[in-house]
């Protein structure tokens, strides 16, 4: 561990309640969007983002293993998303046809209908539960910051 840069100082007080802050968004708002995407639009928030993430997808369509990966889930755990979602027609599966070991995703007609019908919910929770309590910051300064997480 690199303790030259500081790093292994104590928190002072601004320090340490952004991280308790930071704690409480990380924990909170995943279940707070969850819920509100659940009671209006009968839908997971894990859903809602697989569908939106194919939608903006070349042709509608990711590949299995990174979609996984942009959704921050196993292989296996996007498996058993996809299949829900294709249950409801929402999704299809289809071979990869370069490498036919692989699979890809792609968004469905009716899946894109059911993701343009949750979207003005999921903006509400997005304006509700954060953009109103970042109101006067710099919004580019902090999603620079926020991106470099996880490098």
């Amino acid at each position: 561990m690199d303790t030259e840069d500081g790093v292994d100082r104590p928190l002072d007080a601004d320090e340490e309640a952004l991280i308790r802050a930071l704690d409480r968004v990380v924990n909170a708002l995943p279940r707070v969007m969850d819920a509100t995407m659940l009671r209006e639009r009968q839908m997971s928030m894990t859903d809602y983002l697989t569908l939106s993430r194919l939608s903006e997808a070349p042709d509608r369509r990711l590949r299995m293993s990174e979609l996984a990966e942009m959704s921050f889930l196993s292989l296996s755990g996007m498996t058993h998303v996809v299949t829900r979602l294709e249950a409801q027609a929402l999704v299809e599966r289809v071979r990869d046809e370069h490498d036919r070991r692989g699979w890809h995703a792609v968004l469905t007609d009716r899946g894109f209908d059911r993701l343009d019908a949750a979207w003005p919910t999921n903006l509400w929770g997005v304006r509700k539960y954060v953009l109103k309590h970042l109101e006067g910051f710099d919004l580019r300064a902090l999603a620079e910051a926020f991106e470099k997480f996880g490098t």
